[in-house]
């Protein structure tokens, strides 16, 4: 009997481990597909452009130029969500006289594709050059990252040459923190897109800001401050006492961002 039950538990584990490896990336992303123009939610001076990338999908970029002598945001979502529900973000650089593309990763908004960590890398490298081909150059392109995006903003940067990155709520890697969620499972083995920030983070030259609230329970704020131990000067980390992982959407957190990318850009 003890032996029976023992191999139906087995049996169980084993169902349920590879139940969770098919269905992993439902649990780790979760795209809103409405692919809302920005014109239905009051944006103006923008422009909607779909994009071939090089492995045959299409993506929206939202794109808005820069004031003279301003720089501008490319900007990386987390995992919930699309661009459209950016929009007040959108806005609100605009507002401060900043340039502003946001992508739409694939899977997600209108975009074409299935979500993944490579494709979301080729999608950020494909933005990255249609700003460069829209004549903006290196030193006035600044990485926005909030949450997910982070990881996205990290490796982007850890290939090309930009003026300054500000990351929300970063985490060490995305593994890091399943593993801590999944505890009884073999995370490390099973998970496809692991997002290894500190991988990549060595590689970073550029200007880094990170902002993290220390009550933060998506991403813990101890992987935050671990980032941040290992980046490279210069470097600032902006601590939100009792800040939630909802600082992503505080006009505080915001406005810091954009004095700190004013204060890095570079003339052209």
């Amino acid at each position: 009997m003890l032996r029976f039950a023992l191999l139906f538990a087995v049996l169980a584990y084993l169902a349920i481990m590879g139940f969770m490896y098919v269905q992993q990336r439902n649990f780790q992303y979760f795209p809103a597909r409405s692919g809302t123009p920005p014109q239905e939610l009051g944006l103006t001076g923008v422009t909607e452009d779909r994009v071939k990338t090089p492995d045959g999908e299409t993506i929206v970029l939202w794109y808005s130029p820069a004031q003279p002598g301003k720089p501008t945001v490319l900007f990386f979502h987390g995992n919930g969500g699309e661009i459209s529900g950016r929009h007040e973000r959108f806005a609100y650089l605009q507002s401060q006289g900043l340039g502003a593309m946001f992508v739409s990763y694939r899977g997600y908004g209108a975009s074409t594709g299935t979500i993944s960590e490579p494709g979301l890398i080729i999608d950020a490298v494909t933005a990255y050059d249609v700003l460069r081909a829209k004549g903006v150059a290196a030193g006035q392109i600044m990485l926005l990252g909030e949450s997910l995006g982070t990881g996205v903003a990290i490796q982007l940067a850890a290939q090309k040459p930009v003026a300054a990155v500000a990351l929300e709520a970063p985490y060490t890697a995305m593994v890091d923190i399943a593993a801590d969620v999944y505890w009884w499972l073999p995370v490390r083995l099973l998970m496809k897109d692991q997002f290894r920030s500190r991988d990549h983070i060595a590689e970073v030259k550029a200007p880094l800001l990170i902002q993290h609230g220390d009550a933060d329970r998506v991403v813990p704020f101890a992987q935050g401050r671990a980032l941040f131990a290992m980046a490279n000067e210069p470097k600032q980390m902006v601590v939100i006492p009792g800040g939630t992982h909802d600082i992503i959407s505080d006009r505080d957190v915001w406005a810091r961002e954009v004095a700190f990318f004013l204060a890095n850009a570079k003339a052209q």
